[in-house]
């Protein structure tokens, strides 16, 4: 496969925040496609202390050469200090889906 795809996942503290992402994302044609989970919990550390949260997940589907500037657009508009962001390769995948992921993210 020539194209490289990715699985970009990050969280978000409410639905609207990960709505409000998501959309930024797939209007910027950097996304193909971001699923929003309901409400998971988060259990962590964060300076020192034990937290627990209700989160929402995003599953970020998108071409690894946009990758670079989702980072950037998670860093201005995400609410967290330290967002969640992990990029995992895809590489396996219906090749039908994998040309609309190019087609979508075309500008």
């Amino acid at each position: 496969m020539q194209t490289e795809f990715l699985l970009v996942i990050t969280t978000c503290p409410s639905a609207e925040h990960a709505k409000s992402l998501a959309r930024e994302l797939v209007k910027s044609k950097l996304a193909a496609c971001v699923q929003i989970s309901q409400a998971i919990t988060s259990v962590y550390q964060w300076q020192g202390e034990l937290c627990e949260e209700q989160e929402f997940s995003l599953q970020i589907k998108c071409l690894a050469q946009h990758y670079n500037a989702i980072e950037h657009t998670l860093s201005k508009l995400h609410p967290y200090d330290v967002p969640e962001l992990i990029a995992v390769p895809i590489t396996q995948g219906l090749p039908a889906y994998f040309d609309w992921i190019k087609e979508t993210t075309q500008p």
